[in-house]
């Protein structure tokens, strides 16, 4: 794929750079469906195992129509420029407090006509390497884009080896510029038909709903997963409808702020039926009403994700452009000071704000044509 087309008879090379859940279920899955997948992490001890065997199993639940079997692996590499040089489709599948060290780690070797995908973006995350990537210098004619969610839901259970409980019916991906959406989902559909077209960067960003999702429930349940090691199911039992109720007016918020950049966001409620064909009265019952996540466990600890990734990467830059814009965000910011608390640390100050995003000081007319036109 250079310039953007791929040849018809030609599958995609795939870089995929992360081996977490995420990153080692697509690394399996891309394999199992017959294509060249190169596996990258930073720390050489967590792909050891796979960088022996040059596999991973996929496993699923019996009964689920869910892709199975072993994916044979290309390359599994600690070393970036062997990951993405000649890569196709870059697959960015790690917390999104990595997304600008990956970025500024792949820039000296992107080519022209590479693509690169977050899985998922959070919020800002194609702004934050698109900015990053420009600040390094990078002259190539790369397109970033993100998904608004991670296409799976899934645990690795071995080294090696991970689960996948459920694939979401359609994730919406959107590139910078928006103009090359169309690009990217023709280069993905090769694989998977799940991606759809987003309208922009800013709606997929803002309809993260793992901001609703994550921190609030975990600090709302931070007993019971001290006291039971996360011993109970996450989603089904953490959230029960009085959990709920502060995850509807944390999203009441997030929606706010994305209707003041000129943007028509989702519902927590409404994108549950579009994953998952979910459907309920109440966003509790709606949960209720999600088999895929059901078996899904809450963590064992609270030095979690959900806590270090999504507080900085998805509540901050929400509270922060929505203070930018004069929406405001008293449930969110709440949250976000529970987990400074907890933490004992200052997310405000590590996480995406609307300066670090180049968000800041800019008229809507200019955020616009940001996100548009890809201009800075």
């Amino acid at each position: 794929m250079r310039k953007h087309m791929l040849g018809k008879k030609r599958r995609p090379v795939f870089a995929v750079l992360g081996a977490g859940h995420g990153g080692m279920a697509m690394a399996g899955h891309l394999a199992i469906m017959g294509h060249e997948v190169r596996l990258f992490n930073r720390s050489p001890e967590r792909i050891e195992p796979i960088r022996r065997s040059k596999r991973v199993e996929v496993i699923a639940r019996n009964g689920e129509e869910i892709p199975r079997g072993v994916g044979r692996l290309a390359v599994v590499t600690t070393d970036m420029k062997e990951a993405v040089t000649g890569a196709d489709i870059i697959m960015v599948v790690v917390p999104a407090t990595g997304h600008a060290w990956l970025a500024e780690t792949m820039a000296p070797h992107l080519q022209d006509g590479q693509m690169i995908v977050l899985h998922p973006g959070r919020t800002g995350g194609a702004l934050e390497v698109h900015h990053t990537l420009h600040a390094r210098g990078v002259t190539a004619d790369v397109v970033v884009a993100e998904a608004q969610t991670l296409l799976y839901a899934c645990r690795a259970v071995n080294p090696g080896q991970v689960q996948i409980f459920r694939v979401k019916n359609s994730v919406p991906v959107a590139a910078i510029p928006a103009h090359r959406t169309p690009d990217v989902i023709q280069a993905l559909s090769t694989a998977y038909s799940q991606f759809i077209p987003g309208d922009n960067v800013i709606k997929t960003g803002m309809n993260n709903i793992g901001a609703i999702f994550h921190p609030a429930v975990t600090l709302l349940n931070s007993a019971r997963i001290e006291s039971t090691h996360g011993d109970f199911e996450y989603y089904v039992e953490g959230i029960t409808p009085s959990v709920a109720r502060v995850l509807e007016a944390m999203d009441r918020e997030r929606v706010a702020v994305g209707a003041a950049l000129g943007f028509n966001c989702m519902s927590a409620r409404e994108w549950l039926y579009s994953a998952y064909d979910a459907a309920g009265k109440t966003l509790h019952e709606a949960i209720q009403a999600n088999r895929g996540y059901y078996g899904i466990t809450a963590p064992a600890h609270l030095n979690h994700r959900y806590l270090t990734e999504d507080v900085p990467m998805s509540l901050v830059p929400i509270a922060s452009v929505g203070d930018m814009l004069g929406v405001p965000c008293p449930a969110i910011k709440t949250i976000v000071t529970l987990a400074n608390i907890m933490h004992e640390c200052d997310y405000w100050e590590t996480g995406r704000t609307a300066e670090k995003l180049g968000l800041a000081g800019l008229t809507l007319e200019q955020i616009r044509l940001l996100v548009l036109e890809g201009k800075m």
